[in-house]
């Protein structure tokens, strides 16, 4: 794979990719609608809980299938607390809800034209929806190939690792350090997570 080629001109990324093997990044099929509202149901939850939570929004506010727009719109404040959603995992719901039924939310196909940048600032327009989020959607539902995500504590935390620094990096400094990787970062955040999920070698 020719991005895991450009990364190993990094020697501590060749030491990874030599680890590791030879990473893959595989493209989600869900639209926009359905994977953020997904996001959403799992943030801050193990994923034990967050499953059960999703499978009583399907049941009772989709009858059995993911809710679309209209059937999230159209519930009661009750019925989405009862399905076990926080007063403002609800309220987050309902927006993403409002975004696709008044076209604001870019269907998959659409997402294709807009670039990544784009993406952020559009769907971090939505009430509970932040950078992660979409890097993430970006990452595992688009398969965007130059995604690094500096907030996220497991990637700062793979890089103190696999280079041996007594503390993460600030994501300031990875953003500027992580240059080096385009066009392939989010391969490298493979790998950083990677990192931070073993204890690095001697």
């Amino acid at each position: 794979m020719k991005s895991c080629d450009h990364l190993a001109q990094d020697p501590v990324m060749a030491g990874l990719i030599a680890r590791f093997g030879r990473l893959r990044l595989t493209s989600g099929r869900s639209e926009p609608y359905a994977a953020l509202c997904e996001a959403v149901i799992y943030q801050q939850l193990n994923g034990k809980a967050a499953a059960t939570i999703f499978g009583r929004v399907v049941d009772q506010i989709g009858g059995g299938t993911f809710p679309d727009p209209h059937q999230v719109a159209g519930a009661t404040d009750e019925a989405l607390r009862a399905a076990g959603l926080s007063r403002n995992k609800a309220l987050s719901l309902r927006d993403i809800a409002r975004h696709a039924l008044d076209g604001r939310l870019p269907t998959r196909a659409a997402c294709k034209k807009l670039s990544d940048g784009e993406l952020i600032e559009r769907l971090t327009d939505i009430r509970g929806i932040g950078r992660w989020t979409v890097e993430m959607f970006l990452m595992f539902n688009l398969a965007r190939p130059d995604v690094l995500p500096v907030d996220d504590l497991g990637v700062r935390k793979g890089y103190q690792n696999a280079y041996g620094l007594a503390a993460p990096p600030a994501p300031k400094a990875l953003a500027e350090i992580g240059l080096r990787w385009a066009p392939c970062r989010t391969l490298a955040a493979l790998y950083l997570w990677r990192a931070a999920d073993t204890t690095p070698p001697a």
